[in-house]
């Protein structure tokens, strides 16, 4: 017997019935949002995989193209591998659900979200983060929730809980924050420099509509919730640790993490766990736990001591950024480029520009999102951080850290109307150790600027760090976090923006929640920090956009057209635009409302292209002057072309002023002339004189 659970939520009814479909999963949720519909599940397996050392969670968002009426593109003609929304929406489910599993639970877990139908008034994603909460709370999997999350909005000043796919189009913000009943637990956001009290008043009022949520969940597991499953934990012994400290006393452990020299803490390390392992070679059980243990180890220190003493692993002070350079056009021939060095972290950053038909066509869910101008892409290979493995192709790490240094730079960028390119800016990473996704935001910057894409301003960005003790109002906040003070810590709080405003936001952490000082004080922390970047390295480096494109960059030159003319430009089967194509060597592209876009490298090329296009929208009229090729000669005239499937006759008697017998006695084919339309003769038909031009 399937119970439903009716709430309203931003103005349309949510429910969710339980027991009502998938009945063999731990938990499942069949949500409705609107005529939005989701399924959601969470399984776990019976017990942990042998020798796994970390909680496995997978995530799935899956979208089906039945859930708005299409039937999938290719050859295949069914749902293939996840889109970047669909793995980004998974990394939004995860990132606030993670922390709230014990720490010490090792068995398999997997939340699936199907998406059935969709209604554009009440989005998807958001069903399905309410669904995986939902369907994890009432299971049987040991869990820490409910948790609840809240979408966003900002039209004309006015905040708007769960905008519809129109209102979100053209919303001044897109801001996701999750909550359990006391704190905030996961913000993502992409704002349009929106201010740093803004955005927190914007972030306190979804918490408030995660409370409401929160307590609906709870009248849900109150009624439906199972008990608890019992697990074996996986947690280190603490005779171990102590058998551990015998051998590396806290002081060695201490003089071995903390240096500024990633490389040189790893052999640190290294050497400090083969004395572990010599010394327990004979316990089996204490040898195969010897990596977490040290991990562990590792980490109480470097906490200790950043939260005690105040004392970072490099030696930093809690507010200082490690060493910063910057550089442009390191790169040869390509569009533009430039790389940025945070300590041991770097990126080189390279722009392309091509011309909007070059734009990504998307096929996804959102009916009102069909493509994009501005792709951002993030690589992060091996090597970067010292390890050898093949390259797949980018993960979903990769899809993220993209994704979030696309949508900081997105709000600065120029109209099509203004800069009428597809834009693809491709970060490499050359070396990492923390926050790759804010140093690629920052090369992506001074990158688009060298290649001559006219930003509205300047963006950086920087990740601020936090280490908790016992108590709420025990912790400690740290600029520019490393890779250590990432592992060890318990946030990873990114902020990106201008001198204005904050362009976008990815809050990470391993905690239950933040409290709202630690919030105000992480965002605050980042515009001090963003502030010092652009003005002592970034600007230096290269302080404005070029004012024109580089030299091995398309060239684009934009005209209007009547669009009844538009037919005339492409002419049947294509092959008019295709013959002005051939001949000039470039690239055309045009839109329903005329605007015509030529794209080359010879600007003399590009500017005939132009030229034939103008002739060709334009109606012969008395007195006009045009130059034609000699294509065809008849006994009674020349017939001249003005441009690809233009053409016009000149009589015998207009070719020259002098009586002649034979148009070749003046003419040959592939001859240039000028001529003067004379208007319609008596038979109506449009004729040209070569005698006659001034």
């Amino acid at each position: 017997m399937y119970k439903s659970f009716k709430m309203e939520l931003a103005g349309r009814m949510l429910v969710v019935d339980v027991n009502r479909v998938a009945k063999q999963a731990n938990g499942a949720a069949f949500m409705h949002y609107g005529d939005t519909t989701v399924l959601s599940t969470a399984t776990a397996s019976e017990k942990p995989r042998e020798g796994i050392d970390f909680f496995p969670l997978s995530v799935e968002y899956e979208e089906k193209m039945y859930a708005v009426g299409k039937i999938p593109g290719g050859f295949n003609k069914r749902e293939g591998k996840a889109s970047e929304n669909a793995v980004l929406t998974s990394r939004v489910i995860d990132r606030p659900m993670r922390p709230l599993f014990p720490k010490d639970y090792r068995n398999d877990v997997t939340l699936n979200n199907l998406v059935m139908s969709v209604d554009p008034e009440c989005s998807p994603e958001l069903t399905a983060m309410l669904g995986s909460a939902i369907a994890t709370a009432i299971s049987d999997i040991p869990f820490d929730g409910p948790c609840a999350t809240t979408q966003v909005g900002m039209i004309d000043g006015e905040f708007i809980i769960n905008p519809s796919q129109a209102q979100m189009k053209v919303s001044d913000l897109k801001l996701t924050v999750a909550s359990t009943k006391e704190k905030v637990i996961m913000i993502e956001a992409g704002a349009n420099e929106l201010p740093e009290d803004k955005m927190i008043e914007a972030i306190y009022k979804a918490h408030e509509v995660n409370q409401q949520v929160i307590a609906f969940i709870d009248t849900i597991v109150a009624e439906c919730g199972k008990k608890k499953h019992e697990y074996t934990s996986c947690a280190i012994p603490e005779e171990l640790f102590e058998a551990i400290k015998e051998v590396v006393p806290p002081e060695k452990m201490e003089e071995a993490v903390f240096t500024d020299d990633k490389q040189i803490r790893e052999e640190n390390i290294r050497n400090l766990k083969e004395q572990l392992e010599e010394k327990f070679a004979d316990n089996e059980e204490w040898l195969s736990l010897i990596d977490e243990a040290v991990y562990q180890y590792q980490k109480k220190t470097v906490r200790k001591m950043i939260l005690k003493d105040h004392k970072r692993p490099d030696g930093r002070a809690l507010t200082q950024i490690r060493p910063l350079a910057a550089e442009v056009d390191i790169i040869p021939r390509v569009h533009g480029s430039a790389m940025f060095t945070r300590g041991q972290t770097q990126i080189c950053n390279v722009t392309t520009l091509a011309p909007l038909s070059e734009a990504q066509k998307l096929d996804g869910l959102d009916e009102l999102e069909t493509g994009k101008r501005y792709m951002h892409h993030y690589n992060f290979p091996s090597y970067s951080v010292g390890e050898t493995k093949p390259s797949r192709g980018p993960g979903r790490r990769e899809i993220g850290h993209g994704a979030l240094a696309e949508r900081a730079l997105i709000p600065v960028l120029p109209s099509e109307e203004e800069f009428p390119y597809a834009i693809r800016s491709v970060s490499e990473t050359f070396e990492s150790n923390g926050s790759t996704s804010m140093a690629s935001t920052c090369s992506s910057c001074m990158s688009l600027m060298a290649a001559g894409v006219p930003i509205k301003k300047m963006v950086a960005g920087i990740s601020c760090g936090l280490v908790t003790g016992e108590t709420d109002d025990d912790y400690v906040l740290l600029t520019d976090i490393q890779g250590l003070e990432d592992f060890f810590g318990d946030m990873d709080f990114k902020v990106t923006g201008t001198e204005y405003g904050i362009t976008a936001i990815q809050m990470d952490i391993k905690i239950h929640g933040l409290t709202r000082p630690i919030v105000e004080g992480a965002i605050k922390r980042c515009r001090e920090a963003r502030m010092f970047i652009m003005d002592t390295c970034m600007k230096p480096a290269i302080s404005e956009p070029r004012k024109e494109v580089g030299e091995f960059a398309p060239k684009i030159i934009q005209i209007q057209i009547d669009p009844a003319k538009i037919g005339d430009v492409v002419g049947q089967r294509g092959k008019t635009i295709n013959e002005i194509i051939e001949r000039t060597a470039v690239k055309i592209d045009i839109t329903d409302d005329g605007f015509v876009s030529v794209c080359g490298v010879e600007q003399d090329k590009m500017e005939e292209a132009v030229e034939m296009i103008k002739i060709i929208t334009t109606d012969f009229t008395e007195g006009l002057v045009l130059t034609g090729k000699v294509v065809s000669i008849k006994e009674f005239g020349a017939f001249l072309e003005f441009a690809p499937g233009k053409e016009g006759m000149v009589h015998i008697s207009k070719i020259s002023k002098e009586r002649i017998n034979h148009v070749e006695d003046v003419l040959t084919l592939g001859d240039v002339v000028k001529v003067v339309c004379l208007g319609k003769d008596k038979m109506g038909r449009i004729s040209f004189s070569m005698k006659d031009v001034q």
